[in-house]
């Protein structure tokens, strides 16, 4: 059960695959993010790191969107557009050896049906055809961990806080409907 891609002007097109008994598949674009965006980012960034970052005991309401206001840079910064409206953003950063996956975040309202999944092999393939590992971490006991296992990231190392994950090119995603 996977999206589709397309690309029109740039702007990647797609369409997520329904979750089950859930009805229609959303469709999504990604556009490129623009200075102006920081703010909306920042903030969906302090909503959907809250819960993990109270469980690990890092919340700070300042410091939560002043990491993402520091390290934004909106030439890698992609905007998810879904059904027309702000759903979301990712970054992919070059590094010396592959890519630097951060930043993905979802509208709380948004996750769990597929969006994700979609976007994220939509940028996989991608990143695969030029034959570039990932890399990526997320917070220990962080949900989106599944996500990117089930599309082949793998742990790498880990610390109380992060887990460091790495994705070879070409590893194929695990399911059908990742």
């Amino acid at each position: 059960m996977g999206g589709t891609s397309a690309r029109v002007d740039g702007i990647r097109l797609g369409q997520a695959a329904p979750a089950t008994g859930s009805g229609a598949a959303a469709v999504w674009a990604l556009r490129p993010a623009q200075p102006a965006d920081v703010e909306a980012i920042a903030e969906l960034r302090a909503t959907v790191m809250r819960t993990d970052l109270e469980r690990l005991g890092r919340f700070d309401e300042h410091r939560v969107r002043q990491r993402l206001r520091d390290s934004f840079s909106p030439q890698h910064t992609s905007i998810i557009v879904a059904e027309g409206a702000f759903a979301g953003c990712v970054t992919v950063r070059p590094a010396d050896d592959g890519r630097w996956l951060e930043h993905f975040y979802l509208a709380p309202g948004l996750q769990g049906r597929g969006l994700g999944s979609a976007v994220l092999r939509t940028l996989l393939e991608q990143i695969d055809a030029d034959r570039m590992l990932v890399r990526l971490n997320v917070l220990r006991g962080s949900a989106a961990r599944r996500l990117y296992e089930r599309h082949g990231f793998t742990v790498e190392t880990q610390d109380p806080i992060d887990v460091y994950m790495v994705r070879r090119p070409g590893t194929a995603a695990l399911g059908a409907g990742a």
